[in-house]
């Protein structure tokens, strides 16, 4: 036997916006968030070393390796040169009496060792630096299997999740290796509800790219400019 209802009760409504004390803020332009949507952690079984890939460098190398081969062969002919009863070439001459003439302090000399000196840390650092900073590294979840995103397309998967939210009118997504931030119009809806949209869409887009070391997420919306 059913039982009867009494009166409804009215639902309550969202509460009055009461006056506005002093030291209270009121964003009506634009808001930001720095999101935590908890990443995946980055050494969890079956991640690690998941390192940064290392690039090759080729062309620094071949170049590096033409200019040594052609300078130590040319040097080894001129000696052989030389142990045979040739005179020395024009250019090794010519150089031993520049450097027997030139003082140390020459302007020429300080110019010369200082070039060397930037060409050979130029190489300490590509040798010691991996490179490929546009490659983000992805999660190992197989042994032996290495696999990396290009940051513009970790870029454009978040700009196209970010533009599906409901009142997004443009966004911008800048990716980084630690931090993505995402600058976004919204023409239409609250702000600070547009922004929460978004930082639950883009977190689950982070999560869903696979990355060894998910960036921190970092989202600004505001109103289109005003037209003049």
């Amino acid at each position: 036997m059913t039982e009867p209802h009494g009166p409804e009760r009215p639902t309550p409504g969202p509460p009055a916006a009461g006056p506005v004390e002093e030291g209270d803020v009121l964003e009506l332009d634009q808001s930001a968030s720095s999101a935590a949507y908890d990443p995946v952690p980055a050494r969890r079984a079956g991640t690690a070393g998941a390192g940064r890939f290392w690039s090759a460098r080729r062309i620094p190398a071949a170049v590096l390796a033409l200019l040594v081969l052609g300078g130590t062969g040319l040097l080894l002919y001129d000696v052989a040169a030389v142990r045979a009863g040739h005179p020395a070439m024009r250019w090794r001459r010519s150089l031993a009496d520049q450097l027997a003439e030139r003082p140390l302090q020459s302007a020429w000399l300080l110019g010369a060792a200082a070039a060397v000196v930037a060409i050979g840390l130029w190489l300490l650092v590509l040798a010691a630096t991996p490179g490929l900073r546009a490659l983000l590294p992805m999660r190992r979840d197989r042994p032996g299997v290495r696999a990396a995103l290009d940051r513009s397309a970790a870029a454009l998967v978040l700009r196209d999740r970010a533009a599906e939210v409901s009142g997004v009118q443009s966004v911008r997504v800048r990716m980084g290796r630690g931090r993505a931030v995402v600058r976004a119009v919204s023409h239409f809806r609250e702000l600070d509800d547009v922004r929460a949209d978004l930082d639950t869409v883009l977190g689950t887009g982070i999560r869903e790219l696979g990355l060894a070391r998910p960036p921190s997420l970092s989202v600004h919306v505001r109103r289109p400019a005003k037209k003049g």
